[in-house]
């Protein structure tokens, strides 16, 4: 969750998986959006003495469709490279690390930052920066004692002015992963589970965990089709799709025995060849975990969200929708008489929503339907009352107009599969009372900060700061 372990092949492969992708208008610099792209599901922070890095022979990729045709307009591509400095140590670090070139830290990782104008494959690419650093990750008081100037240090400015950033990060998204995967039971109503037990808060099965994150911030004439800044939420040009990949070479061909590479550079031994095929994407939240079947989910990670229409079928009456009456008897009658299909889940998850349905609101892409995070870059950012229900809460600024690190998707997207979304395109049906408490319960702090042991960040990257392997605990 929201795309952790998703799929049978991709849950083998961490460095490659897409975890979350969040996109908004940055609070704090209103003329630029920020995009947010992680990996490698939870990560335990005490993870020495090989730490979690991003892979070298990944590619990771943010695409951007701004024309709605289902062509990747900018693409903004990532790689990485590891090198060790002192091969006959098994330590990470032999040292206090004091900056980002200290000699104690002895596995550096670095990157550059492609764009591509045109196709990703095929466009015209502009190299934007490279050695970028990254930080290390956080270990301890000792090892790491300044952690937040040591992280702050690796963000980069690009030679297009956009700021970029690419390193361990907090695992801030919540869900009560134990409860949902217990034959979808949500703890706070779980009395009315056809097995039934005691009503309880939610417990965040993320807590105390890391993610590696790429983000960058751009401004937002850098992203539209006609290279404006809009400033009409009705506007064509004003919305924008979004979604991120990983990639690897079609063919791998291993050493030999004792073979390997003694260098330590840290290059790999394998001999890689062939085009980069997509293993790994992301664009809206829970789509392969809740919607798409067992059978189909290793197939739709390496399709291109183009070709989205194919499983039109699993959004038309998602599996969750059949289950909630099953599960809670009794609680949604009017869910369980529903036979049409759901218009509202297709336009929110697959097309956007058109002008009309809410007022003075959209962020219709076109008919083309895809799997892209959606972004209305005239909507200005909500700084002074966020709702983590986004726009189910009132909010605009938030789900399913992008995604912001504070929006709670589960909940969101819950609410929305159980009805509450249904009577925007369907007056005629009364969604069932019990969707108002349709949560995960996981208690969160006021303002909306996440249930982990760090707060979110008001400037880029926005993401909190990882918490030490030396210290850090799970949920209870």
């Amino acid at each position: 969750m929201t795309s952790h372990r998703e799929a049978p092949k991709i849950s083998k492969d961490p460095v490659a998986d897409n975890t979350d992708l969040y996109a908004f208008v940055s609070p704090d610099k209103p003329d630029t959006a920020t995009i947010l792209a992680n990996y490698i599901p939870l990560e335990e922070p005490a993870g020495g003495p090989n730490f979690n890095t991003f892979g070298d022979d990944v590619l990771y990729e943010i695409v951007i469709d701004n024309n709605g045709d289902g062509i990747e307009d900018i693409t903004y591509q990532f790689r990485f490279k590891t090198k060790i400095g002192n091969p006959d140590t098994f330590l990470y670090n032999t040292g206090p690390i004091s900056s980002l070139t200290d000699s104690s830290w002895n596995v550096k990782q670095s990157y550059s930052v492609t764009r591509v104008v045109g196709p990703r494959r095929t466009g015209v690419s502009t190299i934007l920066g490279s050695n970028l650093p990254t930080p290390p990750v956080n270990i301890g008081p000792r090892s790491t004692p300044n952690y937040a100037d040591l992280a702050n240090s690796a963000i980069n400015t690009l030679s297009d002015g956009s700021t970029v950033f690419a390193g361990q990060r907090d695992e801030a998204f919540f869900v009560d992963l134990g409860s949902i995967f217990d034959l979808g039971t949500l703890r706070p109503v779980q009395n009315f589970h056809l097995i039934p037990t005691p009503a309880a808060p939610g417990i965040d099965a993320t807590k105390g965990f890391s993610v590696h994150s790429i983000a960058i911030q751009v401004a937002k004439n850098k992203l539209t089709s006609n290279g404006s800044n809009p400033t009409d939420p009705l506007g064509k040009n004003s919305t924008i799709g979004i979604w991120a990949s990983a990639s690897r070479r079609a063919a791998t061909i291993l050493p030999t025995d004792g073979d390997g590479d003694q260098s330590g550079d840290n290059e790999s031994d394998a001999v890689v060849t062939g085009p980069f095929t997509q293993v790994s994407r992301l664009g809206m939240p829970l789509i392969n975990e809740v919607v798409i079947p067992l059978g189909k989910k290793d197939f739709w990670n390496t399709a291109l969200p183009r070709f989205d229409s194919q499983f039109l079928q699993y959004y038309q009456t998602p599996e969750l929708q059949k289950l909630l009456p099953v599960l809670y008897p009794g609680v949604f009658p009017n869910l369980a008489a529903v036979t049409e299909s759901r218009a509202d889940l297709i336009a929110i998850l697959l097309t956007g929503i058109p002008t009309g349905i809410i007022p003075g609101f959209q962020n219709f892409t076109g008919p083309l339907q895809a799997d892209y995070l959606r972004l209305n870059l005239a909507i200005p950012p909500n700084t002074t009352n966020p709702s983590r229900l986004g726009l189910v809460g009132g909010d605009p600024a938030g789900f399913p107009n992008g995604r912001r690190v504070l929006d709670d998707v589960v909940d969101i997207e819950i609410k929305a599969i159980a009805g509450a979304t249904l009577p925007l395109v369907d007056k005629s049906f009364t969604t069932d009372g019990a969707v108002s408490l349709v949560t995960q319960g996981i208690p969160l702090g006021n303002p909306v900060q996440p249930p982990n042991a760090t707060s979110f960040l008001s400037v880029f990257p926005y993401l909190p700061h990882p918490v030490p392997g030396y210290e850090h605990s799970h949920d209870p």
